[in-house]
């Protein structure tokens, strides 16, 4: 079948053009022949548009486009391969769904099962890749929105008003499904047609931030609870300021993000039972699960929720506690709420100085405490992981971020490992094996800071790691790896022991789904010009360290395989 030059495939990059989307992500697959006719005349023809980027794992395609989006915030598009494309990538989606991470993705099929006297799409479509009803069923229950095009002459409005629906509150990933016989026809440009507008920034009622205010400005124990403020580098800033007015310490509950500074006298680290039954003034920036249990909430005190969505439909079951929300741009409230604070005439400048003595103090106190910690591990065979943490963030520099993607070793890495200004810190959302697809993402987003994926060797194997290298070579994206190995699932085990402390296994050491009988894990970045360490003697852990940094700073990904002792 002779084709047309300006096809369907035009529609899709154009509409990806006006969305302002920068990178086109994808898994090759074979129902994409119209987007890279499309993409080969955009680069014949020298006209700007979205790069392609192929990560040779549909998983990879998503967690890229998830990590890039998570430090720009701006939308990107990912494609997949029809049915069993979009299954492999669903983990990723799942993770942007419950992340409220925007991001198009679109997955490919044929509808006329070889039937078309014009069109063969190959007997694969018929024999094996087809959906019954269509993949935007599977898809239905993890994505904000999702829906499949039926019309060439629809082609470039539905994909347009699927990117705008994803960058809509509450974010989120949408979908499309888009047969190839609709990208086939030749496509005439509407008539109306140009750059769509970003989503505008909200915030609630002036009287409410007002209320707040005063509340906060007569509290004697307030306290702030984050979790995913400093995705927003505006409510990082100004959460620092509106601390710093009132003396309030921060606390975070299983942050996802960088979300204050860890050397700031009023940081308080992460447990926040601590607070909440002595605080008599709660502000939840961005915390959608603040108390676990979900009943453990604060038994006094008045609690107040700030954020862009605060009830989270895709939990189950979700108790914040809440006597005021706020809802809106978290920056942009949280500023609002500074301003209304500082506009106040009637602070307690006595009660807030004595807050700053008793916090700084505390703080004082429990970086003495890490310190104390560190030089107890520091020399511990095998490597503690303590000092491994401490070892990190001694050797990175200030403007390292780190993507984790731990269980076990979280707390440590919490603590011992700093960071201190915004977009330095990610955790990936839902299941293990999106790690090192974040890290490239936010690499190819910010390509002049090391970018360290901090891995336990469990997590390392959840991920598409021969794919994650290889595009990593590929798209001049090195990346540090380290892995914490402590040979086992060691989470498995911890909460078997806690529901059977007197068991068997207990007794008797022999446990199941436990034991990881791994490769020696620096061996496989070898193969693709990477540089490779295995660490076991604490006294070589920072050299190793300094030249995996080196050899990333020289363009080259590294891995350094960590053997700790739990």
């Amino acid at each position: 079948m002779a084709r047309e030059l300006v096809d369907g495939g035009e529609a899709v990059l154009e509409a990806f053009r006006n969305l302002d989307i920068d990178y086109i992500i994808a898994s090759p697959g074979s129902d994409w022949p119209s987007v890279w006719e499309a993409l080969a005349r955009q680069k014949i023809n020298e006209a700007d548009g979205p790069r392609y980027i192929d990560t040779w794992h549909e998983t990879l395609a998503v967690t890229m486009a998830m990590g890039y989006t998570r430090v720009t915030g701006k939308l990107q598009a990912v494609l997949l391969h029809a049915g069993v494309g979009l299954l492999q990538g669903s983990l990723g989606i799942h993770g942007a769904y419950q992340g409220e991470v925007p991001m198009l993705v679109c997955s490919g099929e044929s509808i006329t099962n070889g039937e078309d006297p014009n069109f063969d799409p190959g007997g694969q479509w018929y024999r094996g890749l087809n959906v019954v009803g269509g993949a935007d069923r599977w898809v239905e229950p993890f994505t904000k929105w999702s829906s499949h095009v039926s019309t060439h002459f629809n082609l470039y409005e539905s994909i347009t008003r699927a990117g705008e629906m994803a960058q809509r509150l509450p974010k989120g990933p949408t979908f499309l499904d888009i047969p190839m016989e609709v990208m086939l026809p030749a496509w005439t440009p509407p008539a109306r047609m140009g750059k769509i507008p970003a989503p505008p920034k909200t915030h609630s009622e002036a009287s409410a931030i007002d209320e707040v205010a005063r509340l906060l400005a007569g509290a004697s124990s307030p306290v702030i609870i984050t979790e995913s403020a400093g995705r927003d580098v505006e409510a990082f800033h100004q959460m620092v300021r509106l601390a710093e007015l009132l003396s309030i310490p921060v606390v975070e509950s299983g942050p996802g993000y960088a979300n204050f500074p860890k050397d700031h006298p009023m940081y308080q680290g992460t447990n926040v039972n601590r607070f909440k039954d002595t605080s008599d003034v709660i502000l939840l920036v961005g915390s959608k699960t603040p108390w676990y249990p979900p009943s453990a909430g604060p038994a006094t005190g008045t609690v107040i929720s700030i954020d862009e969505y605060p009830l989270k439909e895709h939990l189950t079951y979700q108790a914040l506690h809440a006597n005021i929300y706020l809802e809106g741009d978290i920056g942009v409230t949280v500023k609002l709420l500074a301003d209304a604070v500082e506009s106040n005439g009637g602070l307690n400048a006595g009660a807030i100085s004595a807050r700053k003595t008793q916090w700084e103090a505390e703080h004082d106190k429990a970086t003495e405490s890490n310190r104390a910690a560190v030089e107890a591990a520091r020399s511990k065979g095998p490597i503690d992981p303590v000092w491994l943490c401490a070892a990190i963030s001694e050797v990175m520099p200030d403007d390292a971020t780190y993507v984790e993607e731990t269980i076990t070793h979280r707390g440590a890495i919490l603590r011992h490992i700093a960071w201190n200004t915004p977009q330095r810190y990610f955790h990936p959302n839902g299941g293990l094996g999106q790690g090192l697809g974040t890290a490239l993402g936010v690499k190819l987003a910010k390509p002049n800071s090391p970018v360290v994926a901090l891995m336990g060797d469990g997590s390392f194997l959840y991920n598409p790691v021969v794919q994650s290298f290889g595009v990593s070579a590929a798209e001049n994206l090195p990346i540090l790896i380290i892995v914490f190995n402590n040979g086992k699932y060691a989470a498995m085990q911890n909460l078997h022991l806690q529901f059977y402390p007197e068991g068997i296994a207990a007794k008797t050491g022999i446990h199941h789904g436990v034991d990881i009988p791994g490769p020696n894990y620096a061996d496989l970045v070898t193969p693709f010009g990477g540089h490779s360490e295995r660490v076991e003697d604490p006294d070589e852990l920072k050299p190793a360290l300094e030249r995996a940094l080196a050899a990333v700073n020289g363009g080259t990904t590294a891995l350094v395989d960590v053997i700790v002792s739990d």
